[in-house]
């Protein structure tokens, strides 16, 4: 069995997973948010925490070499003619687009004392979001090499992480009803060759995007040995 489908802490009552289905928030503030409760997490003050959030349009950079700056295929100015934002963030990875219809996933959980590793967490990441795509009858895959959820050669979910003393932040990029003409702005996680998609076009109906959240907190539990606080 893979590290993806292992389950940790077996025979242990799962941990509690508070989830905060926020909805729109800028980027700036959802980071500020994210510092806030990565520290309370490593003080105790709180459980382990999914953040599910969707941001307006705006381009984050990863941690390596410009960022991915070098990956924008326009200028400031029609960015900024289009109301786009860019932000650096601190996590890995290249430059990727969020924006509204895209599901963005931000984990505040504490890795130790089993599940320190980080290109397993990785994969449960994406194991979360391939299990999900499956509930509608989509066959997603990794890719050798490459990060993230793909059908065919498009990225339906990128991923980008930051784990500091094994408290994660940062996470994952669902896009359901995502216009993906915003993608042409850029050179996607800095991979030319490949595209991007998303639910509704490869169903080629609408998704409830509610609905894929809850899809995504079942999966999310079960891959990670988690449940959710009732809300």
């Amino acid at each position: 069995m893979g590290l993806a489908g292992q389950v940790g802490r077996v025979g242990e009552t799962p941990r509690p997973l508070d989830v905060r289905r926020i909805g729109r928030i800028s980027y700036p503030a959802a980071l500020a948010l994210q510092r806030s409760l990565v520290e309370d997490r490593r003080a105790g003050r709180i459980g382990d925490t999914l953040l599910l959030v969707e941001h307006p349009h705006v381009l984050t950079l990863g941690v390596r070499g410009d960022g991915g700056r070098g990956h924008i295929l326009v200028t400031d100015e029609a960015l900024a003619s289009r109301g786009i934002e860019i932000h650096e963030t601190g996590r890995g990875g290249d430059i990727t687009y969020h924006g509204p219809g895209q599901i963005v996933g931000y984990p505040i959980i504490d890795l130790n004392p089993d599940r320190r590793d980080v290109h397993r967490y990785v994969r449960d990441l994406e194991t979360v979001l391939i299990r999900t795509a499956a509930d509608y009858g989509i066959v997603a895959q990794r890719v050798e090499s490459l990060t993230g959820v793909w059908v065919g050669s498009e990225k339906l979910a990128a991923i980008g992480v930051r784990i500091a003393r094994w408290i994660t932040s940062h996470g994952f990029a669902l896009n359901v009803a995502t216009d993906l003409d915003y993608f042409d702005l850029i050179v996607p996680c800095g991979i030319a060759d490949r595209g991007v998609t998303s639910l509704t076009k490869i169903l080629g109906r609408p998704v409830d995007q509610a609905e894929v959240q809850i899809r995504i907190i079942e999966h999310f539990c079960n891959v990670f040995d988690l449940k959710a606080l009732a809300s």
